[in-house]
């Protein structure tokens, strides 16, 4: 587990084995199955988690009861709801383990530490925010642009794992198009 960690770390910053063990101090681990949730609207957010392995869905539900999946974290990505987590409030979104699921767990004091006692970790985190406002703008960007099945197409090529993880119910949501709808679009022609 400690491995997987510092490989994504260290495609952002280079860290020695002293620097590694700082950082590693900073975090614990977490086990988690099916179903469980990580983070649970109304709740308070007490951690950032880095997935390990397994996957996991984001999802805001609304007034009525109907969900949608904001995003999905597999391997090698972070997942959080974010607003919650920084500003110290009740989580509006939730997060499920789709499948058997490890991560590390940062809480917000210890990623506080961890930036003020290491610069290149300050680094490595500012340069994951930058790339996870870039990936979240041009979500939106095709959800203003692009048809149904362009973003299908676009999922499917930047993701191909996903499809073979993730049922057509939720990439349904995830896609923003009725479960009918994608099974067209899924439907060789």
């Amino acid at each position: 587990m400690q491995d997987k960690l510092r490989q994504h770390i260290e495609k952002i910053v280079p860290l020695t084995d002293d620097e590694f063990a700082f950082v590693l101090s900073h975090f614990t681990s977490k086990k988690a199955k099916k179903r469980d949730w990580l983070i649970q609207e109304g709740k308070r957010v007490k951690h950032v988690f880095f997935v390990v392995s397994g996957l996991l869905k984001l999802v805001y539900r609304d007034e009525l009861g109907k969900e949608f999946i904001v995003s999905f974290a597999m391997e090698d990505w972070w997942e959080c709801d974010y607003l919650a987590y920084y500003t110290k409030t009740s989580a509006t979104l939730s997060l499920q383990c789709l499948e058997d699921t490890e991560v590390y767990c940062l809480a917000l004091e210890d990623y506080h530490k961890l930036c003020a006692g290491l610069q290149k970790i300050e680094h490595f985190f500012l340069e994951k925010s930058h790339r996870g406002h870039i990936g979240s703008q041009q979500r939106i960007i095709s959800f203003l642009t692009l048809n149904a099945k362009e973003r299908y197409e676009h999922l499917l090529k930047r993701y191909p794992a996903l499809f073979q993880r993730v049922s057509k119910t939720l990439l349904a949501s995830y896609l923003g198009v009725s479960r009918e709808t994608l099974s067209r679009l899924h439907s060789p022609k």
